[in-house]
């Protein structure tokens, strides 16, 4: 960023979804609804898997990394959101919308690393299950964690630096409910081919190769199961990966349809419907997901209320 006026902007000006003074005071309370049940969900498994002895296996471990991420991508973007709802001037200075494409972008590219690895996991447990706490054990787990948390972080560095370094000519409004890299992108008043090629290549390295892992992981699972004779080993086979695949459905099918599209580009209103997938609905459903499909998970609730309401019952007599 230069001292020259004509590149120089202070500050952006965020369009949000809509200018109807109605319709951003049942936003608000309808995404402040959402944001809380999504802190308190994923606080609640993180808390749940933290005093249940059982659920500390890898496959829990790298839940409690995705709920982390999950939590922490939704407060990059929710709380500045509801703020901008009911506000007249929706500014975002300089150094917050970099900051908070920075840390938006490095959440979600965490969380593409994190589910690759989650289908790791996943195969290990289904197709070599007899060695599976030899290869899955605590040193190969936290060296996959934080491989997804730096992967994520490097790439969103080199994004918001490059980003940011663009001549915006006082373009400052943006058409969208944050300060998203395309929608950021869009303002610039040189030529913008190469930024977009770079984000191509990196939602291909960062996208695209988790997600085949994951495709891989999954044929080698599904063959797997499909060989198991009896119908209870393999619903139980199943019933295993059925949490983490519904996440992987729901993760990876947008984000591919906004960044992986080499001869269209997705409208502002689909951006803005995609940006808020990932940041209210995705975050909320995650914990949901994982809760309602996994008999474990609800094991440990029931084992957990039981407890709750013993101790209630002993301090009312």
């Amino acid at each position: 960023m230069g001292t020259d006026n004509e590149t120089w902007v202070r500050e952006f000006i965020l369009l949000g979804l809509s200018s109807d003074w109605d319709m951003q005071v049942f936003l608000f309370v309808l995404f402040l609804v959402m944001y809380m049940v999504t802190v308190l969900g994923n606080f609640l498994i993180i808390l749940l898997i933290r005093l249940d002895s059982r659920l500390h296996t890898p496959m829990y471990f790298f839940l409690t990394n995705l709920s982390l991420v999950d939590v922490s991508y939704a407060t990059s973007i929710i709380p500045q959101m509801l703020v901008h709802l009911l506000a007249a001037h929706k500014a975002v200075p300089f150094v917050s919308c970099a900051a908070q494409l920075f840390f938006s972008l490095g959440w979600g590219g965490i969380e593409f690393v994190l589910l690759a690895v989650m289908a790791y996991d996943r195969y290990v447990a289904v197709c070599n299950p007899l060695r599976y706490s030899v290869i899955m054990h605590g040193g190969l787990c936290t060296r996959l964690a934080i491989t997804s948390w730096v992967s994520g972080s490097i790439n969103s560095l080199i994004h918001t630096a490059i980003t940011f370094q663009l001549p915006m000519c006082k373009n400052k409004y943006i058409d969208h409910i944050s300060c998203e890299i395309l929608a950021v992108v869009r303002l610039a008043c040189v030529d913008t081919s190469s930024n977009k090629i770079i984000i191509m290549v990196s939602s291909i390295a960062l996208l695209m190769t988790p997600f085949c892992l994951v495709l891989l992981s999954y044929i080698q699972i599904i063959s797997t199961i499909l060989k198991i004779r009896s119908t209870e080993g393999r619903k139980k086979a199943f019933h295993t990966c059925a949490s983490h695949l519904t996440v992987v459905v729901l993760c990876y099918g947008m984000a591919i349809f906004t960044y992986i599209q080499p001869r269209s580009s997705p409208s502002v209103l689909q951006e803005k419907l995609i940006s808020l997938f990932y940041a209210v609905l995705t975050p909320m459903l995650n914990p949901m997901i994982y809760s309602v499909r996994n008999k474990e998970v609800k094991g440990a609730w029931q084992k957990l209320l039981g407890q709750f309401s013993g101790i209630t019952s002993k301090l009312a007599t």
